[in-house]
């Protein structure tokens, strides 16, 4: 007589993460309503709402399909989705981040970046972007590429280091140690998570560290 395949049980950690990660979508999508119903024309609150819509609506091609793991265990399509929603998201955090700076640019019009500057954070978040397309980044693979991983979040960093220095620069320094944050936890998760899997638990104050940036919003309206 055949043994009965285990019925996959899902950890309690992994019931913490799931709830956690369907309220931060759910924060998201809200946030970005609240930004557009009140926005009343407003391009800074405009702009705010696309930013919650772009994270929340990309972070979901990633987590939506690590829920699914989580709560009903892996399937042969698992690290398909999960590889396709990392690579979507790493294209929606740079946008994520030129819209940003389209929101300083906004909040602070008597404070104009130089063109160097501005060439330079575009060009970044371009190559990032081109970067995040290449096959070798081994998106469907779990163990991924770490060499593609330093390449692709080289140019990525510069974008983060350049936005930190504007909005110190303009008095936001809360908005400067969230981006700080963001980057302090997902750094070491994008290049080291794969050989210490605890690191992975950074992912969730990084993303704390941008529903703070949405949350700054939202005190504005």
């Amino acid at each position: 007589m055949e043994e009965k395949s285990e019925k996959f049980r899902p950890k309690a950690m992994g019931i913490f993460e799931s709830v956690f990660d369907v309220c931060y979508l759910l924060f998201d999508l809200v946030a970005g309503i609240l930004f557009l119903k009140n926005a009343d024309g407003r391009l800074v609150f405009e702009l705010y709402g696309a930013l919650a819509l772009v994270l929340g609506g990309g972070d979901a091609f990633h987590l939506v399909p690590r829920i699914k793991v989580n709560l009903f265990g892996k399937s042969e399509k698992s690290d398909f989705w999960l590889g396709l929603g990392k690579a979507i998201t790493s294209e929606t955090m740079t946008v994520f981040y030129l819209i940003l700076f389209m929101i300083w640019t906004q909040m602070f019009p008597a404070y104009l970046a130089s063109t160097k500057v501005v060439f330079v954070l575009f060009a970044c978040a371009f190559v990032r972007m081109v970067l995040c397309l290449f096959p070798q980044n081994n998106w469907f693979h779990p163990e991924g590429s770490l060499r593609w991983s330093l390449y692709r979040n080289i140019p990525f960093t510069v974008v983060g280091a350049i936005m930190m220095v504007l909005f110190y620069q303009t008095g936001m320094t809360h908005m400067t140690w969230a981006i700080l944050l963001s980057f302090g936890c997902y750094l070491p998760v994008t290049m080291l998570a794969n050989k210490i899997p605890p690191i992975g638990a950074l992912m969730m104050p990084k993303t704390l560290a941008y529903v703070w940036m949405i949350a700054m919003g939202l005190k504005l309206l």
